[in-house]
């Protein structure tokens, strides 16, 4: 083992203990305020007015209908108890399967009236989350953590649309019926309103007791949760330096902690429900008792019929189901408010400035110069990886980058590209800034990922217009139309997850496409042809050449053979620049690019019959 290859295990471990720092040294992202959220949705409500008006208005329909119920049964029992002819509950049998016939259909129709308002404001959150977190910038997300987005993107997204699609709908046909049936009781006699109202106090001080601790309780459940999913990423991305290093028994006490902390909570909700419930039922208690009482009273009095006491009791007892319906889903709202609260939080982050499409003034005079002035960065303060880096990429210049691993050569480009802001120094692409650049500045990583749909789809989300015949050029460009008309169904078969599976060679040949489609006049190459394998190198040398053609370029060189064909080489140690020249220069200065340059040839050599 050599002494960078232990100085790079050593970086790797120390990256992965950083899993074992505590939650406060990450800035996890936003979440909303209550009122923020508040506005949120009635913004995300305010074009569905229409929709709203409808929904509800035929909810209100079919809840007074159904209330008919109760004075119709209060008849029925008086017919029997005055001995009047069977032929007398002809009609009010007949009125009660109306009754339940309207219902149903209103119902039906109000509520997947409100079903569709609510999946189609979500569906509209969900595509300004998704937005708005693919326009964060990377060390933002990093600093974060991935758990943290992945938790809100799975769990929270979830919770939201569960809520919407059972919550919502039940919610509001229980408000409307608690509202109308407490205006019946008073039709009948305001005196069975006021006994049903006993039960209001303990069923108020009991929401409010629920809300006040359920609040803050599921939003710690959230952040323990993220915080579980960061702890097992990290620990399942380093699996291998942490066995490596023998230290499984840190990370596995992280796990648990973390993992017991959440449990915890958790459980705090399930204790929390079970005092919910225990409420509710003494509510009802209290409330049935005197509206029965009340009957009783009002009955001996002959201020009611024994048929007016049997409705008014029926009318409390329907309440029962709307309102512990509207109080258990305080539950399933508290805990959907707090996702909510989450997804609204990544929404309203700010999104970076940038820039559309490249000026008049660059597209006039060609692609663009690239200059980096006392460019300096770092990811963890006090162990920067990039020192006063100066260097300039001239117009249509194809700069290799080139350095043992852990020398900042990713980093850099990373800069270039736009995805970090340099701590200190200033990078101009074209007179702007990377990450203000918009559509100047293209990248391609070694780590291509093929979207999951038809390979026609794929290509085109670099350039959404494009025909079928532009598709074909760009993927004859790379030399990767033979194989991509060879498929099943052609440019129309599924690729990605699900699909037919790309080898890795056509995987980074479709990137490269996608690159052409997207035609910047600045690319920036990481290692992008790295993961081929001898057998596919020369052909995705080839496609990365045609693609680079005509454009400013920087690429960072897995094989020596793309610094050779370069127009320069940029030799980069421990993040600074050591040697600036032609392959030639360099070899001629036996500095360490010749020492790099040798030891690659020499491996080729021994891997040659």
């Amino acid at each position: 083992m050599t002494t960078e290859d232990i100085r790079t295990d050593a970086e790797d471990v120390r990256t992965d203990s950083e899993v074992l720092r505590t939650d406060s040294d990450r800035a996890l992202l936003p979440t909303a305020t209550p009122a923020r959220t508040r506005a949120a949705v009635r913004e995300l409500l305010r074009p569905q007015r229409g929709l709203a008006f409808a929904g509800f208005g035929l909810m209100v329909v079919a809840t007074a209908v159904g209330l008919l119920t109760q004075p119709l049964l209060g008849h029925i029992v008086d017919v029997v108890t005055e001995r009047r002819s069977p032929d007398a509950l002809t009609l009010p049998v007949v009125a009660l399967a109306g009754v339940a016939l309207v219902q149903g259909v209103t119902t039906a129709l109000g509520m997947s009236l409100v079903s569709r308002l609510g999946e189609t404001a979500l569906a509209r959150l969900r595509e300004l989350f998704v937005e708005r977190a693919l326009s964060l910038p990377l060390d933002r997300i990093e600093k974060a953590g991935s758990g943290d987005l992945n938790s809100r993107v799975t769990r929270d997204v979830s919770r939201v649309a569960d809520a919407v699609r059972g919550a919502l709908p039940e919610l509001a046909r229980s408000a409307l019926s608690i509202v109308l049936t407490l205006g019946a009781l008073a039709l009948l006699d305001w005196r069975f309103l006021l006994a049903a109202l006993i039960a209001v106090p303990v069923q108020a001080h009991t929401a409010r007791w629920y809300v006040r601790n359920a609040v803050p309780l599921y939003a710690k459940e959230r952040i323990a949760t993220g915080t579980q999913q960061q702890q097992l990423l990290d620990t399942i991305g380093g699996a291998r330096t942490v066995r490596a290093y023998r230290l499984q028994k840190g990370h596995t006490r992280q796990v648990t902690e973390r993992s017991r902390a959440a449990v915890e909570l958790t459980m705090s909700g399930v204790r929390l429900m079970l005092r919910f419930y225990s409420r509710l039922h003494i509510a009802e208690y209290l409330g049935l008792s005197a509206v029965l009482v009340t009957g009783f009273l009002l009955v001996r009095d002959g201020s009611a019929s024994v048929g007016t006491a049997t409705a008014a009791a029926l009318y409390f007892h329907s309440l029962f189901g709307p309102v512990n319906t509207a109080l258990v889903l305080l539950d399933d709202a508290q805990s959907a408010t707090a996702g909510l609260a989450r997804l609204v939080g990544v929404v309203d982050e700010p999104a970076p400035v940038v820039a559309g499409h490249a000026d008049d003034r660059t597209t006039a005079a060609g692609p663009p110069s690239v200059t980096l002035t006392g460019v300096s960065h770092a990811y963890v303060a006090g162990r920067p990886v990039l020192h006063d880096v100066d260097l300039e990429i001239r117009p249509k210049e194809r700069v290799a980058l080139v350095g043992t691993t852990g020398a900042g050569k990713t980093t850099l480009a990373k800069l270039v590209a736009g995805l970090h802001r340099p701590q200190a120094g200033r990078i101009d692409v074209g007179g702007q800034e990377p990450d203000e650049a918009g559509q100047l500045v293209g990248l391609v990583t070694q780590e291509v990922h093929v979207f999951a749909g038809p390979l026609v789809d794929d290509l085109r989300l670099a350039r959404p217009d494009a025909h079928i015949e532009e598709l074909q050029e760009a993927l004859e460009t790379v030399g990767a139309l033979g194989w991509a008309e060879a498929l099943p169904e052609g440019l129309d078969t599924v690729v990605g997850d699900g699909g037919h599976r790309l080898t890795a060679d056509r995987a980074q040949q479709l990137a490269l496409a996608r690159l052409l489609l997207a035609d910047p006049p600045v690319v920036v190459l990481d290692e992008a042809t790295a993961e081929a394998g001898s057998s596919g190198a020369r052909q995705l040398d080839e496609a990365a050449e045609q693609a680079l053609r005509g454009r400013t370029a920087l690429v960072v060189a897995h094989r020596l053979s793309q610094a050779a064909s370069a127009d320069r080489v940029v030799v980069l140690s421990e993040g600074r620049v050591v040697e600036n020249g032609t392959h030639d220069e360099l070899l001629a200065a036996w500095g360490q690019y010749a020492a790099l340059w040798q030891a690659w040839s020499d491996s080729r050599s021994a891997d040659t019959p």
